[in-house]
C-alpha cells in the first residue's frame, strides 16, 4: 500500500454545529464540503488535516458496549515551536484549561473539546531545535 496519510478522523458530537464552531474559533479550522450530503457529516479542516463531525446516534452507544469501551484516546496535532507556544496563550485567553507534558523527544499540551474529546498539540522542536523521530 502506498498511503499519503490520514484524510480525516470521524468523531461523534452531541451538538455538531457547536462543535464545528468551536474547532473553527479555537483551532482556526475552516468548514469544508458544506454543500455535500445535506450537511451531515460536517467537515472542518486546516491544511491537510480534517475532522468529520457526526451527530451522536443510538448505533454508537450500542456499538460501544459491544466492543467493551474501545475508544479513541486523543487526537494530536503537530505544530512548530512558535505555534506551540502561541497555542498555549490562545487557550489561556479563552479560559480553556490544558496540561503540559514533556515527552523528552517532544512537548505536548492536552485539552478537551466541548464534547470531552481529548486533543493534543505537540512539537518536536525543543528549545528551537527540531527533534528527529
Amino acid at each position: 500500500m502506498d498511503l499519503e496519510g490520514i484524510d480525516h478522523v470521524a468523531m461523534s458530537m452531541r451538538d455538531v454545529e457547536r462543535a464545528a464552531q468551536w474547532y473553527i474559533d479555537v483551532l482556526g479550522f475552516e468548514r469544508r464540503f458544506s454543500e455535500m450530503w445535506d450537511g451531515v457529516p460536517v467537515f472542518v479542516g486546516k491544511g491537510r488535516t480534517a475532522i468529520a463531525l457526526f451527530p451522536v446516534s443510538g448505533k454508537e452507544s450500542s456499538a460501544r458496549s459491544e466492543r467493551g469501551g474501545v475508544r479513541m484516546l486523543h487526537l494530536a496535532f503537530r505544530a512548530n515551536r512558535k505555534s506551540f507556544l502561541a497555542a498555549q496563550e490562545e487557550l489561556k485567553q479563552r479560559g480553556i484549561r490544558f496540561e503540559f507534558q514533556d515527552h523528552e523527544i517532544s512537548h505536548s499540551i492536552y485539552f478537551s473539546d466541548p464534547d470531552g474529546h481529548k486533543l493534543e498539540i505537540t512539537t518536536y522542536e525543543l528549545d528551537g531545535v527540531a527533534s528527529t523521530r
